[in-house]
């Protein structure tokens, strides 16, 4: 699969695509079942809500269930950043970020390069997140918000936020905030089951708690390029994988050949 030359100039003035449609219903039931069994294990790969106790990410999934270590090498996703990025890229981090319905907590205002760099020593900010829908998100389920062309302004200022949530999280202050809402403007990532989202790692998003009655489960792959790999490994394997083989992608039916496989 290859982007077109709308969306990719849509990604390069805003920061971000949506892909909708990009994963059929059976695929996406394939992707849940496997979401239940690694939410069900007892490891520090699932991190909880401070309040709740609900997971609130699960990491390290390719390492975990074999459904998950198909779709980091689905061509729908590695194709498309390839074909933004031009180089060999590795897998850094593979994760579903979770709004529990009534318990889902905030996602402060942050961009991921913030973590990459200070935590991981990843030198520029050239690693693409490729998110997949798993239920509706909507705008009463904790959609991401992003500010439209922050990506072009460099990297905020960012603080540790080690208190605010359960998962310590590099944030940008309101202040700053406020200034790149004002040149660019906000837009919410909503969409059915299945959508497609790319985004890059200095594109400044967050997301509000989830106050509806209704999940918000998003698959999250993160591949960035060899040449920009990490420098630093204090943070766990399931934060940042530190293999660096290039990914290579499978068969497009991949997903739908581990259903045939059981």
């Amino acid at each position: 699969m290859r982007l077109s030359e709308t969306q990719l100039a849509e990604f390069a003035e805003n920061g971000f695509v949506m892909l909708p449609d990009l994963f059929s219903d059976q695929e996406v039931s394939i992707l849940k079942e496997a979401q239940k069994a690694v939410f069900s294990e007892d490891t520090d790969a699932n991190i909880v809500e401070k309040k709740s106790g609900e997971v609130r990410t699960a990491m390290g999934l390719h390492l975990r269930h074999e459904v998950f270590a198909n779709m980091v090498r689905h061509p729908r996703l590695v194709e498309p950043a390839r074909q933004i990025l031009g180089t060999d890229l590795y897998i850094q981090q593979v994760k579903i970020n979770v709004k529990a319905a009534f318990d889902g907590e905030a996602w402060q205002w942050h961009y991921d390069f913030a973590t990459h760099h200070a935590e991981d020593g990843v030198p520029k900010p050239l690693a693409l997140n490729l998110h997949v829908f798993l239920e509706d998100v909507n705008e009463f389920n904790g959609p991401l918000y992003f500010i439209k062309g922050s990506h072009k302004h460099g990297a905020a200022p960012a603080h540790h936020d080690t208190t605010t949530t359960s998962y310590p999280l590099w944030c940008v202050d309101a202040d700053v905030v406020a200034g790149l809402v004002q040149k660019g403007g906000l837009a919410s990532a909503t969409g059915k089951a299945g959508s497609g989202l790319i985004f890059g790692d200095i594109l400044v998003h967050g997301s509000p708690p989830n106050m509806s009655p209704w999940d918000r489960p998003i698959f999250s792959l993160i591949l960035n390029t060899i040449e920009n790999r990490q420098t630093a490994f204090a943070r766990p394997e399931y934060k940042h994988h530190a293999d660096f083989t290039p990914v290579t992608a499978l068969g497009d039916d991949c997903l739908l050949q581990t259903l045939a496989a059981e």
